[in-house]
């Protein structure tokens, strides 16, 4: 079984389309989790009305919890009804469902984690300013070097994990609750020595709704970097 796992804050004009064009790429076995922080917008209720139309869950959380902390709540979920494979993605087409398949098909391969990367060749991003760019680059820089890590879009979203990473990658040791949580997650994969391979993806910036990263989730990542290069 697939799991496709959807963080949603304020995603009402987006995540049903979306929703939609997954199910019909007509992947077998697959399932669709939605986590929505309480949206103020109506997503949920968006959600419902298509709810009994599709194999969707959803699971709607109290409050605006963060990024990570839905991934974590989110996986623990799917592995628990018996998920082969995981894909995290972001609700507001920036990460183009038809490469789903791809991802499915890498680990297939024999692959434990594969990357839908803007870092790779043939990998790029569109619709972004100079500014967005700078700080993305400089993100990735500056994690890799703290981390060691040999991956190369670290802080990439587009993601298909095999269930056996969680043998060895327990949830529960993840502390960061926003974005940094992809930081976090493929330091202890490439720490425990699983095989990842990135692909190369198109990173479309939003066209409809506001983006969620902020001044302050760009500090926790820099945090929870540093935190983690010092506990190793």
């Amino acid at each position: 079984m697939i799991y496709v796992v959807i963080p949603t804050y304020n995603e009402k004009e987006n995540i049903c389309d979306l929703v939609k064009k997954i199910f019909r790429l007509n992947i077998e076995n697959l399932k669709i989790l939605v986590i929505d922080d309480n949206s103020p917008d109506g997503t949920y209720e968006a959600l419902l009305e298509i709810k009994d139309d599709f194999p969707l869950e959803i699971i709607k959380r109290p409050g605006k919890m963060g990024l990570g902390s839905a991934y974590i709540e989110g996986f623990k979920y799917a592995l628990s009804q018996g998920a082969e494979m995981i894909v995290e993605m972001d609700a507001d087409f920036s990460h183009n469902p038809n490469k789903i398949p791809e991802l499915v098909q890498c680990i297939k391969d024999g692959n434990d984690l594969c990357i839908g990367s803007r870092c790779v060749e043939g990998g790029c991003t569109i619709g972004w300013n100079a500014k967005r760019k700078i700080f993305s680059r400089s993100a990735q820089m500056f994690s890799r070097l703290m981390l060691g890590l040999k991956t190369k879009d670290v802080t990439g979203g587009f993601r298909c994990y095999h269930k056996k990473i969680f043998d060895k990658v327990d949830l529960n040791k993840i502390k960061s609750t926003g974005y940094s949580f992809q930081e976090e997650i493929l330091y202890y994969i490439e720490k425990a020595g699983f095989k990842i391979k990135e692909i190369p993806i198109s990173f479309i910036d939003r066209k409809r709704g506001k983006s969620k990263l902020h001044f302050k989730e760009i500090t926790d990542l820099l945090k929870n970097v540093i935190r983690l290069r010092f506990k190793r």
